[in-house]
């Protein structure tokens, strides 16, 4: 059984979620609070039977980075809840030590399917890589080649061409890198060593045949890694 608490200051909210996700079989909410403040509780060593945190981005008193911020290491692996797709609170969560981030509006289905994967040791972070942060690193990209991307039928043709294709945690780390994190800050964020991230990211500019970072997160976005 996995064992969650929620944090949300708007109570019907909380009252929805807990509800629905108490009416799966291997998932229930066991702690509620409605800001980070009441959730100090957490901190406690009576908390450590809880897997996983569910946590509001936006409240009153102490929002959910806020918190993240102060508490990450005494946390269980916590997902972020937001009503807007942010990309500066996901980034700030990142590096924050969330492992997740997840839009309110999602189905059950996904909440639980979320909620699964970041308790058996994963993350959720692509689905809010907006495409605004993606245009955004594509113009700093390609103005530090100082030429323009290569067109859609060359990055296919490219794409084809190369034998190796990026696994799914390699592409997970392309994602990251092009949010702007460190090494540091992916391996906080991933849960591994700084060692591990540094070879996961030879690993990627050696399949997508660049030498430095800009070029492999270049090379993602006009081949659809990321």
């Amino acid at each position: 059984m996995i064992h969650v608490a929620l944090v949300d200051d708007q109570a019907l909210v909380r009252s929805g979620i807990s509800g629905l996700l108490n009416m799966t079989s291997d998932i229930r909410v066991v702690y509620e609070a409605s800001n980070g403040v009441e959730a100090r509780a957490l901190l406690s060593p009576q908390a450590h039977s809880i897997d996983l945190l569910l946590l509001d981005i936006r409240m009153p008193q102490c929002s959910g980075i806020d918190f993240l911020q102060a508490h990450a290491k005494q946390l269980p692996p916590t997902i972020l809840l937001t009503t807007f797709d942010d990309d500066e609170a996901m980034l700030e969560g990142i590096r924050a030590g969330a492992r997740g981030f997840l839009l309110k509006d999602i189905s059950l289905e996904r909440l639980t399917e979320g909620i699964r994967h970041v308790v058996q040791g994963g993350s959720l972070f692509r689905p809010a890589l907006t495409e605004r942060l993606r245009d955004s690193l594509l113009n700093k990209a390609t103005s530090a080649q100082g030429q323009t991307g290569q067109n859609q039928a060359c990055a296919q043709q490219r794409n084809e061409s190369n034998n190796e294709k990026l696994s799914a945690r390699e592409t997970e780390i392309l994602a990251l890198m092009a949010a702007g994190l460190s090494n540091a800050e992916i391996a906080n964020a991933l849960a591994l060593s700084e060692g591990t991230i540094k070879n996961y990211i030879s690993n990627i500019l050696s399949k997508l045949e660049v030498r430095d970072r800009i070029r492999a997160v270049l090379r993602g976005l006009e081949s659809g890694y990321i």
